[in-house]
């Protein structure tokens, strides 16, 4: 809740908005329960009643929002244009509330920077532990949304039966997160599937900036997983051979195996071309090999099926792009305070949710709601919770609403 001292914010003139929904002003002041000249004043001016103006905001926001209003078309209007304490600022290192749009880029270092609990915040929320650090202990830990539990089929059937998929998502999307619990189901589950991981160390695109990964490393990588103890032949042709008898005997003996590049994105173009050769290793009609890259959304331009060198790849691969939390944010930091025993009612106020989902809007400059783009990832979301935590601490607010996550 806002505090009695702090006086109650105006909102942006909502006309823009409502031009570009095509809403008339008189179904607004409907819904609202205001006034035609009330109404008038809020989407010319925005100018909010003096009595019970965070139920007049809340009231519009739900109608907008019903009416097709994204989180982009609202970004301005969910978050208040009341600073908060300089204090609070300070501590959370925040830009000011509201601040002109800017390039993704721009924004994402600081959202991306690491933030943990502070002790004083762990005190105040009364909670144990912070749900954000060392959180995903087991299986159960992981959040399971819609797209998660899409995500999580795709890669167990690209490891049972041979497919070939790329997962896509920036940084804390939660890429490593979903291919760490296939890895843990495999093993609670006792399936017969072996992952094949090449180290991708200094992994670069040419010998410039690093080291490439070529063929020759997938195929040690494969031999050194199937049988460690096994000398490799020393010429191509007898080593690819070699490599092939080992797939056909571990899949004699009931395996499927999933070769799993991360940063895949840093792949050398010419050892993309000849994954397509180590997925047409078969054993009759049975392929013995499924392939799955897991990269940030370069990996994209790399997988382009205008590029015409990896055309005929591409078109054997299904992409999968790492979807943000934006309406499953709320399960998400329920099901991360419960498992530190704690709930998310007692530490956040329902405003702040949309507050949050507005503050990760990324919008370009000038630009319009449709180019806006969604950073409400995992490690982002987790980021600005803990410093909206610390903050509200600092200043003594009983729970974090959209205030706090507004000077943050």
């Amino acid at each position: 809740m806002i505090p009695a001292s702090l006086s109650v914010p105006v909102m942006p003139p909502l006309q823009p908005v409502l031009a570009e929904l095509g809403i008339q002003s008189r179904d607004l002041a409907r819904a609202a329960n205001l006034s035609r000249s009330a109404a008038s004043r809020l989407v010319a001016h925005g100018l909010l009643p003096a009595r019970r103006a965070g139920e007049v905001r809340q009231r519009v926001v739900d109608y907008l929002k019903s009416r097709g209003a994204s989180m982009a078309h609202l970004r301005e209007i969910v978050l208040p244009q009341k600073k908060l304490a300089p204090e609070c600022l300070q501590h959370a290192e925040a830009a000011p509330v509201n601040p002109e749009p800017t390039e993704p880029l721009e924004e994402a270092p600081m959202l991306l920077r690491n933030e943990t609990l502070t002790p004083a915040a762990r005190k105040h929320f009364k909670l144990l532990r912070s749900p954000f650090v060392d959180d995903v202990q087991s299986r159960e830990d992981v959040f399971a949304s819609q797209h998660g539990r899409y995500v999580r089929a795709a890669l167990l059937d690209a490891a049972v039966n041979h497919g070939f998929i790329a997962v896509v998502g920036e940084s804390g999307s939660g890429k490593s997160t979903l291919r760490e619990d296939l890895e843990e189901r495999i093993r609670e589950e006792r399936r017969p599937i072996i992952v094949i991981k090449p180290y991708v160390l200094a992994m670069e695109p040419n010998d410039t900036r690093g080291k490439p990964m070529k063929a020759g490393q997938i195929a040690e990588s494969i031999a050194r997983t199937l049988a460690p103890n096994v000398a490799l032949k020393s010429s191509p042709d007898a080593r690819y051979r070699q490599v092939h008898d080992l797939l056909k005997s571990s899949r004699a003996a009931g395996y499927s195996h999933l070769l799993m590049i991360e940063e895949a994105h840093r792949m050398p173009l010419p050892t993309l071309k000849h994954l397509k050769n180590f997925m047409e290793l078969k054993d009759g009609l049975r392929r013995l090999l499924g392939v799955c890259l897991v990269g940030q959304p370069e990996l994209r331009v790399l997988l382009s099926e205008q590029n015409p060198e990896v055309r005929e790849i591409v078109q054997r691969c299904e992409q999968i792009v790492m979807e943000p939390l934006d309406n499953d944010l709320e399960g998400y930091l329920a099901h991360k305070f419960e498992r530190a025993g704690a709930r998310l009612s007692d530490m956040v106020e329902p405003d702040a949710l949309d507050a949050m989902r507005a503050r990760l809007i990324s919008m370009p400059r000038g630009g319009r709601a449709s180019d806006a783009v969604s950073m409400c990832f995992p490690l982002v979301v987790n980021n600005l919770m803990c410093r909206a935590l610390n903050a509200a601490a600092m200043t003594g607010w009983p729970k974090v609403d959209a205030q706090v996550i507004a000077g943050c």
